[in-house]
């Protein structure tokens, strides 16, 4: 890995991170993840963001400033626009290498640095429209961000060069190996990166799609030439392209919404998935397309990209002891936590000796506030007029969804 001339003064610095370790605790990266901080040198040098102790990305970061000149005892500040542990994890032992370092935050960023890494000194807390002058022309201002995703959160923009330092807005999933710029990659590898980044903003940002549109239109004000971003590319030729998209995610809470249906399914001896079958027939006669996710076999990760754009649902499960089969509750659970609003939506399901999933489904469903096609339930194996009523259900969803 080396560093990435952004200009002849502000560098990208990354790791790639390739592990079976989930993302937060929760979210697979088969793919990989970038970790990406910058570089931005005046009179004195400031670093944007920093790495945690994860597949030896500190040696990497140490590496590639290495290779444009820099020691860590160079860094005169250490910008810290979020303060996430993929980002600050390696704070304490940078610090105790570079004790004279001031350390840059909001308020409430330099008060979980206290709190996650007990250094008390050497900290500056800074506010909206707040700047540091590096000299040389070199200037960092600061805009509040919050709830982008954490509370504290910033963004920081340097005027002359118009780049946008975004940290966790505006980024993805999906390591870069020795390339990061977006006019680097290929119209196959973009797709990836696309999709790659709706699950990146499914699973981490989509409870906040409110105050991504308020940053978004804060921003909005300056002249953006690059996003670079803490994950994913950095944006030096279109960067509109990763702010539309962004914009895009923060409206499907509450519409519009992709004119298609995500389809989640679990069965556990196959009467569901029958059913399912003659729902998937009637949304086909249709014409309409869909997505479709197994659970437990799918990681939610996946099935919460999907989810979150589509218009319309179809949540299939059996009763399991009374109540919804479990893996869906805790699928449901999540839709409700990510703001999955304002759907089209059928559910259908067999059951053994008894129903159940029913009151389950509505309690944890009703803040969602999804227009629901009345649901079929029926007694071990569907019969052919059951399956008849099935597909005429996939037909009448998918028509809603047309109409949406």
């Amino acid at each position: 890995m080396k560093a990435h001339a952004i200009t002849d003064r502000i560098y990208a610095l990354h790791a790639d991170i390739e592990t079976d370790d989930l993302f937060e605790g929760i979210w697979p990266i088969p793919e990989g993840v970038s970790l990406n901080s910058y570089l931005v040198k005046g009179a004195k040098t400031a670093l944007i963001d920093l790495v945690r102790d994860w597949t030896e990305a500190p040696k990497v970061l140490e590496a590639e400033l290495s290779g444009i000149g820099i020691a860590l005892a160079d860094i005169d500040y250490l910008v810290l626009n979020h303060l996430e542990p993929d980002h600050t994890g390696w704070l304490a032992d940078f610090k105790a290498r570079n004790p004279r370092v001031e350390i840059i935050s909001t308020a409430k960023g330099i008060e979980l640095v206290k709190s996650f890494y007990k250094i008390t000194e050497g900290l500056r807390a800074v506010q909206s429209r707040d700047s540091l002058d590096l000299g040389e022309g070199m200037v960092l201002r600061f805009e509040e961000a919050p709830n982008v995703h954490w509370p504290e959160t910033m963004v920081t923009y340097e005027p002359s060069s118009g780049v946008l330092f975004a940290c966790d807005a505006f980024g993805s999933y999906g390591k870069l190996g020795d390339r990061v710029f977006d006019d680097e990659f290929s119209p196959e590898e973009h797709a990836f990166f696309e999709k790659e980044s709706l699950r990146y903003y499914a699973n981490i940002v989509a409870s906040f799609g409110l105050f991504v549109k308020r940053a978004i239109q804060k921003l909005s004000a300056l002249d953006i030439k690059v996003i670079a971003p803490s994950h994913g590319l950095i944006w030096r030729t279109n960067p509109k392209t990763i702010i539309e998209r962004y914009l895009k995610y923060a409206s499907y809470s509450d519409g519009p919404q992709e004119k298609e249906i995500c389809i989640v399914w679990g069965s556990m001896y196959g009467n569901t998935k029958k059913g399912l079958d003659a729902v998937i027939a009637g949304i086909e006669d249709e014409g309409l397309s869909y997505t479709i996710h197994r659970v437990p076999n799918e990681d939610v990760s996946y099935v919460l990209a999907d989810a979150y754009k589509s218009a319309g649902l179809v949540i299939a499960m059996p009763t399991y002891e009374y109540k919804m089969f479990p893996p869906m509750a805790y699928v449901l659970s999540l839709f409700e936590r990510k703001h999955v609003w304002n759907r089209k939506a059928l559910r259908l399901g067999s059951w053994g000796w008894v129903g159940g999933a029913k009151k389950e489904y509505e309690e944890l469903v009703a803040p969602l506030k999804w227009e629901s096609i009345e649901p079929e339930e029926w007694a071990g194996a569907p019969d052919e007029a059951r399956l008849t009523a099935l597909r005429e259900k996939g037909r009448a969803l998918a028509r809603k969804v047309k109409e949406a």
